[in-house]
């Protein structure tokens, strides 16, 4: 079992940036790829980044490259999202999870709790 907490999350205006971060609660971190997911109010979750357990692939979603930035500290069984250049359109709940294979949709094993992000213009 995989527990996520998520943090980071707030409000900020167009342009800006926040760091989100995933903590995870397993003895084996190292093996899991870990992504971050968002989901908009009336919309479906959607993927947004993903790293593989030894932090040197990443991938992610077309509407967030080169903007934001997916890493890990395996010695700290955390996950980072850093969001810069954001956008009213970037808004939602963001998710962190982890699953033992990579992966760009939503069948992951295990998800946190999630975290608001509100972007105003």
């Amino acid at each position: 079992q995989v527990q996520l907490v998520e943090s980071g999350g707030g409000s900020v205006q167009a342009g800006g940036s926040l760091r989100l971060t995933c903590v995870a609660s397993v003895s084996n971190f190292r093996d899991y790829a870990m992504a971050w997911f968002r989901q908009a109010p009336g919309k479906e979750r959607e993927f947004v980044a993903t790293i593989n357990g030894g932090g040197g692939r990443t991938y992610y979603a077309d509407s967030v490259k080169g903007r934001f930035t997916i890493s890990r500290n395996n010695a700290k069984n955390t996950v980072y999202l850093q969001m810069n250049g954001l956008k009213p359109e970037d808004t939602a709940v963001y998710y962190c999870a982890a699953d033992e294979y990579i992966g760009l949709d939503v069948n992951y094993d295990y998800w946190g709790q999630g975290t608001q992000v509100t972007v105003s213009s």
